[in-house]
C-alpha cells in the first residue's frame, strides 16, 4: 500500500486568510450580488457555424427601456429604468426600488453581417442572434499565356 503525502498549507498568515474570507462574505451579504447582477447584467455568448447567440439577463425591464446598437463594430445593450412616482395621497412606508441602469459593450468580429443582427425579449432575457457573412472562397482563374 502506498500512501499520499499530503502538506498542510498553514502558515504563519494562514488565520488573517479566513479574516479576509468572511469579510468578503460579509460584504456579499451586506449589499448583494444581486447589487452586481443589476449594474452588470450577466450574459451567456455561444457560436456556431452560421452566428454567435448572446443572451443577456435583464428580468424587470420591459422591451421599449432596452436598447441596442452598433457603432464602429462596438455592440452596446443598454437600459435605463425610471422610478415610479406617487400619486398625492400616498407616501411610501418602504422604498426599496429605485433608478436602474445598465450599459454592456461588446466588440463585434469582422466576419459578422452588422446589418442581420435581429434581438428578441421574453420572460427577462434579451437573445440577439449575430449572424457569420457567409465563408467567402478564393477565386482561381487561370490566365493562358499568351
Amino acid at each position: 500500500m502506498t500512501y499520499l503525502k499530503t502538506r498542510s498549507h498553514v502558515g504563519p498568515y494562514q488565520p488573517f486568510g479566513g479574516m479576509l474570507d468572511q469579510f468578503f462574505a460579509n460584504i456579499d451579504q451586506v449589499h448583494g450580488r444581486d447589487e452586481l447582477s443589476r449594474a452588470f447584467p450577466r450574459v451567456n455568448i455561444v457560436e456556431n457555424n452560421d452566428a454567435f447567440k448572446l443572451e443577456l439577463e435583464a428580468p424587470g425591464y420591459t422591451k421599449d427601456e432596452l436598447k441596442l446598437n452598433v457603432e464602429n463594430d462596438v455592440m452596446t445593450i443598454s437600459a435605463e429604468q425610471e422610478q415610479e412616482d406617487l400619486k398625492e395621497d400616498e407616501r411610501f412606508t418602504r422604498h426599496e426600488f429605485s433608478k436602474r441602469s445598465f450599459t454592456r459593450s461588446f466588440r463585434l468580429p469582422e466576419l459578422v453581417q452588422l446589418d442581420a443582427i435581429t434581438a428578441e425579449h421574453l420572460n427577462g432575457v434579451l437573445s440577439v442572434s449575430i449572424p457569420k457573412k457567409a465563408e467567402v472562397k478564393p477565386v482561381v482563374k487561370e490566365i493562358s499565356i499568351g
